[in-house]
């Protein structure tokens, strides 16, 4: 197998079994998780940069622009890691599971709005169906499915904020975190000076789990970066669904989580949606691009 897609497969694998890493720390609240997620985070990016000798590369990237863009992908990055752990912990894994169902074609949208690109026709079609497929979701929850959607728009607007960005996923990801450890810092030391601190209080177990959210969140994000540079894009979008069918599936067959007739009908119309968005994609992809003039030629 091509190494760039064994290394795809493998970070969408392991963020697909994210919640039974995080239901494992149900007993913390999400707001210290984060904080220990992003501290551990960062020290293991910054141990890296140090080890393979780009401090100084590092530090000559930063600048005042830089930093701004990189504050507003490391407040959007930290929004939805906060509520997708708060979620995952409050019992609600399959709606976080449509919400990265419906980013991509959020993306797409982001896209339209911010780059003024432009749709085919036939890219339409999924959009208008995912909006569909949400309506009827929030006529039969009662409410917006807000969780999925805040997944979907925080991770939508990093990433339009990422494309923007100057730098490689390593540097950005250490600047990101960089940016927000002395917050989660100084939150963690909080927590243990009121008495309310998990952290070497709640077991070994916990103590190991909270440090490993470090290495959990590092590992996947590397191997992801190197996917992306190996392999074709589509490719990356096509793998990019492992993670939440196996979020879903987690939800509905480990933690057996709710799941209605009513609320197929909802998911089902945006799975619909995706497959006309990749085979729409494919097809155009596949379409001969007509050949461009030799030099000279009029």
């Amino acid at each position: 197998m091509n190494k760039g897609i064994l290394y795809g497969i493998s970070a969408y694998v392991i963020w697909g079994f994210f919640p039974i890493y995080w239901k494992l720390l149900h007993h913390v609240s999400a707001l210290q998780i984060i904080g220990h997620r992003i501290a551990w985070s960062f020290l293991l990016l910054f141990t890296i940069i140090l080890v393979t000798k780009q401090w100084t590369e590092l530090r000559s990237t930063l600048n005042a622009k830089v930093l701004q863009i990189y504050a507003i992908a490391a407040l959007l990055v930290g929004a939805n890691w906060l509520i997708y752990v708060w979620a995952v912990n409050a019992s609600f894994i399959i709606e976080t599971s449509l919400g990265y169902f419906i980013n991509p074609l959020l993306s797409v949208l982001l896209g339209v709005i911010f780059f003024k690109e432009r749709l085919r026709i036939a890219q339409w079609i999924p959009v208008i169906l995912a909006a569909l497929g949400v309506a009827y979701l929030t006529y039969v929850y009662g409410r917006l499915p807000y969780i999925a959607l805040s997944l979907a728009f925080s991770f939508g607007l990093y990433g339009l904020v990422k494309k923007l960005s100057p730098l490689g996923s390593l540097y950005g990801l250490t600047i990101e975190t960089g940016i927000l450890f002395l917050p989660a810092l100084g939150y963690l030391i909080f927590t243990e000076t009121n008495h309310t601190a998990a952290f070497l209080h709640t077991g070994i177990s916990s103590n190991l789990l909270m440090v490993g959210a470090g290495i959990v969140t590092t590992i996947p994000l590397l191997m992801f970066a190197s996917a992306a540079r190996a392999i074709p894009l589509w490719v990356v979008g096509l793998l990019q669904y492992i993670t939440p069918t196996i979020q879903f599936m987690i939800g509905i067959l480990i933690y057996k989580e709710p799941f209605s007739h009513n609320q197929l009908i909802g998911f089902g119309i945006v799975w619909i949606a995706l497959v006309v968005f990749l085979v729409e994609n494919y097809l155009a992809n596949r379409a001969p691009v007509a050949p461009q003039p030799e030099m000279g030629e009029g």
